[in-house]
């Protein structure tokens, strides 16, 4: 490995080092990064990519790759030795965050005799301790092309960094829960809209009367223009606040359910000390009173689940000027809210 230099993304807060492998150590270490995990980008048709087998065998360069480490250990001070030795001791902890089908196509041509492995592979390296910013990059990196869509993305971002076990929750995938269905687990697809929803800073990134595409681009640009918040907010505060409140059976099957735990994640993007200090009680009793002035709406007269989601959102956005309100108080801030 050669490293080039060492700058600083002061959007993302992060370190990123700009250096190059040769191929035979892209193939041995980065390539088996590909196929991770089960959400990983589904590869494009092999003739999509035949131009690009027949430009590296030939000698091309190929287009430089990015990949990322959720880590703090590597600063601006840190020196090029010790940026190799750490990408070598750490390489299978990394993950792509733009190039999959360029090492999938160098994947496929590696059996060449033609090839010369040790032509450079151009690299970026970005370290951040922060997943949600590297999500952020991750999805100006990839933004207009597919089919990686930005939920694709957020998939992608979760199997690589979130060990659900050892952050304290249950997760199940749609085909777990057809098998046998773990009653205190979270639906994994939930979490992924709930994150989604939490980059995008706002609570509807799902309207079927829009194409698909088009609510793709919709929350691209959400996501990109979305305001910074508080530092310390990030969506594994949120994952640990649904293991906490968890502990209590009320809680746990409201924060199960999709509009709920969906509002609940982009408010406490805004609002995150106030609700990771709160106790299991606590929050029980804001949600029995948020029920009952949720309750006292004209189910006829409004849409339950799109209604539900933004006005959980908008009570743990403000919840330091909310949470001391009983039902009927909150249900005429509900109502002001909602009368237009």
């Amino acid at each position: 490995m050669n490293i080039y230099e060492i700058d600083s993304d002061e959007v993302i807060d992060a370190i990123v080092v700009s250096g190059s492998i040769t191929y035979r150590e892209a193939i041995e270490k980065l390539v088996p990064l590909i196929s991770k995990t089960e959400f990983q980008r589904k590869l494009q048709d092999k003739k999509f990519y035949e131009k690009l087998e027949r430009d590296i065998v030939e000698g091309c360069i190929m287009p430089s790759i990015t990949i990322a480490f959720v880590d703090k250990t590597v600063t601006v001070k840190s020196s090029k030795d010790d940026i190799i030795t750490f990408f070598n001791k750490n390489y299978k902890k990394s993950f792509v965050l733009d190039g999959i089908q360029r090492l999938n196509t160098l994947k496929r041509v590696s059996d060449s005799d033609k090839i010369n492995l040790e032509k450079k592979l151009y690299l970026n390296i970005v370290y951040s301790d922060s997943v949600d910013k590297l999500l952020y990059r991750m999805i100006t990196l990839n933004n207009g092309q597919k089919p990686m869509t930005p939920r694709h993305q957020v998939e992608v971002m979760m199997a690589n960094v979130f060990d659900f076990n050892e952050l304290g929750i249950e997760v199940q995938t749609e085909k777990e829960r057809a098998v046998k269905i773990k009653m205190n687990s979270f639906n994994k697809s939930d979490l992924v809209q709930a994150y989604l929803a939490y980059m995008a800073n706002s609570p509807m990134v799902d309207n079927k009367k829009i194409i698909q595409d088009k609510m793709d681009e919709l929350i691209v640009n959400k996501i990109v223009s979305a305001e910074k918040v508080e530092k310390e907010s990030s969506f594994e505060n949120v994952i640990k606040s649904l293991a906490k409140f968890q502990k209590s059976p009320i809680s746990l099957k409201w924060l199960k359910q999709a509009n709920n735990l969906v509002g609940f994640a982009v408010g406490m993007k805004t609002s995150s000390k106030d609700i990771k200090d709160l106790s299991v009680e606590e929050f029980e009793n804001a949600i029995k009173t948020f029920d009952q002035a949720f309750s006292d709406f004209n189910p006829s007269k409004i849409k339950l689940g799109k209604l539900r989601r933004e006005l959980s959102y908008d009570y743990f956005k403000n919840f330091a000027k909310l949470k001391d309100l009983d039902s009927l108080e909150l249900l005429e801030y509900f109502s002001e809210l909602t009368n237009d």
